[in-house]
């Protein structure tokens, strides 16, 4: 999942060697940190959130274990 997320968010940015995607996993849950550039903070987010949506939905849809939850952070 996160070799997806680098994916993704590599075409999205300027400065792809500043993509930093950790991985938190709790009992329901597991969370991914995603952390890009300051000036690229903008291009990831896009205009009223539309760009982490759809990457938020792509995410969400290819998770790979049903009894837990994917949650994707932009930081």
């Amino acid at each position: 999942m996160k070799a997806l997320i680098e994916t993704i968010v590599t075409s999205l940015v300027d400065y792809p060697e500043d993509i930093i995607v950790t991985e938190k996993e709790e009992e329901t849950k597991i969370v991914y940190h995603l952390q890009v550039n300051g000036e690229d903070v903008g291009k990831v987010i896009g205009k009223n959130g539309r760009i982490a949506k759809a990457i938020r939905t792509i995410v969400y849809a290819t998770k790979t274990d049903g009894n837990k939850r994917i949650y994707l952070d932009i930081m």
